[in-house]
């Protein structure tokens, strides 16, 4: 087969799941292009460079519809398209506010960075994967929103649970053009930016562990791949079993 075209978003994190996703499908043999808001994206395609893979980075900041543009005349068609950009970045890092202190700005913030930017991205490089006759959109979902939440929360689970709502409609649209639409739906994943709370509450999981950012991105290839074909309108629940246990240790 020949080689695919990969955009992956949100990949500036040096232990992220975005950078894992872009070493899964650079590794599977795609030409592999990764955006962030920051210059540290250009590490790690160095990063990924230096483990002999054909990655490529750009900066853009997905919030702003005319840099979402500019990255896809940049990237150009692509035949992947994992939206992992979401929750905070460098610049507008993610904040619990309790709903009550929630301003309406800080409520239009959160949900523009984890909803209205795989919004921008997907109305941007859709069209030519439905030209194609192919492609694979998958959505960096979370289990907070769709299956549960947090006190604090509640922009950011509106919004995960509206990218859930959003797999389902793309994915009636396309199905017949050859395109999928799926979303991938973490747990406690163990990342640098993870909170000594955070790894507590991933030891009370089933496994008593976190995820791994691969564990994520081994999930996303397969959803990627053309094997995936009939898989449609899907989230799949990364997350050890956590949501299935009502008690928690």
């Amino acid at each position: 087969m020949a080689q695919r075209r990969v955009l992956v978003t949100g990949a500036g994190a040096p232990g992220g799941i975005g950078i894992a996703v872009a070493r899964a499908l650079a590794a599977a043999g795609d030409a592999v292009a990764i955006c962030a808001t920051s210059a540290r994206i250009h590490d790690r395609a160095a990063e990924l460079r230096a483990e002999g893979l054909d990655v490529t980075a750009h900066i853009a900041d997905l919030t702003d519809p005319a840099q979402v543009l500019q990255l896809r005349d940049a990237v150009g068609p692509v035949s992947v398209l994992v939206n992992n950009a979401g929750m905070g970045s460098l610049s507008q890092p993610a904040e619990q506010t309790a709903f009550t202190d929630l301003t309406e700005d800080g409520w239009l913030r959160a949900v523009d960075v984890s909803l209205h930017t795989a919004f921008r991205v997907t109305h941007a490089f859709l069209p030519a994967m439905l030209a194609a006759g192919f492609g694979r959109v998958v959505m960096m979902a979370s289990v907070t929103g769709p299956r549960v939440s947090n006190p604090g929360e509640a922009a950011y689970s509106a919004a995960k649970a509206g990218m859930v709502g959003l797999t389902h409609a793309l994915a009636l649209e396309v199905a017949r053009q050859g395109v999928t639409v799926n979303a991938v739906a973490p747990g406690w994943i163990a990342t640098e930016a993870s909170t000594p709370e955070e790894l507590r509450a991933a030891a009370a999981t089933p496994p008593g562990r976190a995820g791994t950012p691969a564990e994520v991105a081994a999930c996303v290839r397969f959803l990627a791949s053309a094997e995936a074909a009939y898989v449609n309108g899907t989230t799949l629940v990364v997350d050890g079993g956590n949501t299935l246990q009502e008690r928690k240790a």
